[in-house]
């Protein structure tokens, strides 16, 4: 039995950040090897370096980081919290850039590990979905994710959080139907991932979730992202389990 084979092409106007030459990136994958002969490879979008990221990336450069800070580093639904808001006193970096995936999180790593923060709380992978990379590319860049903060900056105290369930009947975009599987499949490999390099893995879903396995209807407006109510049961829940 073959087994299948991924090929990664890295292309586009390369860039540098915290050691990492990424950018626009077209992956190509041969999936069953005995149909290469016939088969064309699939191009999947990973492209992060979008303006909106560029423009978020110049605020970050231009902030001089607190103390011990706490980080939250993500996508949108990170980037929405007010977290300041929700952990008053407390030194926060909110690093949520909306679009974002697991590549554009690698992309500026070096700007965090710089700020030696005290703790940090990473939740990314929902845009990777939804742009069809596969489960085993997302995994891969977890990996490469921990392994550069684990020796970047290894007093951080660092969280990884499951990726959230959706509610479709909300959803508009066509990419983000039919996920629920595919979030499920994944949250199981980032914990076993996290556990490699003895990471907590914080299970969000289950908070989220409703008896069916989707996110909660009264805590979206979209079936994506978050109402207030659904930060605040957030960092309730990081409270209870002594995460904050």
């Amino acid at each position: 039995m073959f087994r299948s084979l991924i090929v990664f092409a890295f292309s586009v106007k390369r860039f540098a950040f915290s050691g990492f030459h990424v950018s626009r990136i077209s992956l190509l994958l041969f999936l069953g090897l005995p149909a290469l002969a016939q088969d064309q490879p699939r191009k999947i979008d990973s492209n992060y370096n979008n303006t909106y990221y560029q423009g978020r990336m110049e605020l970050f450069n231009s902030l001089t980081p607190p103390k011990n800070a706490i980080v939250f580093l993500g996508n949108s639904i990170t980037e929405r919290g007010a977290w300041g808001e929700l952990l008053p006193g407390q030194p926060i970096m909110n690093r949520g850039i909306g679009g974002d995936n697991t590549f554009g999180v690698l992309a500026r790593l070096e700007g965090v590990a710089n700020a030696q923060p005290k703790k940090l709380f990473l939740l990314i992978g929902i845009n990777d979905l939804s742009r069809g990379l596969p489960k085993e590319v997302i995994l891969n860049n977890y990996h490469r994710i921990l392994s550069y903060l684990t020796s970047h900056t290894p007093k951080t105290k660092i969280y990884v959080q499951s990726v959230l369930p959706l509610y479709e009947p909300y959803t508009k975009e066509a990419y983000l139907k039919n996920k629920k599987d595919s979030i499920l499949q994944l949250n199981e490999g980032i914990k076993q991932v996290a556990a490699q390099y003895h990471v907590p893995y914080i299970n969000l879903h289950e908070l989220f979730a409703d008896a069916n396995g989707d996110l909660k209807k009264e805590l979206t407006a979209d079936g994506i992202h978050l109402r207030p109510a659904g930060y605040v049961l957030w960092v309730d829940f990081l409270k209870k389990k002594k995460y904050l």
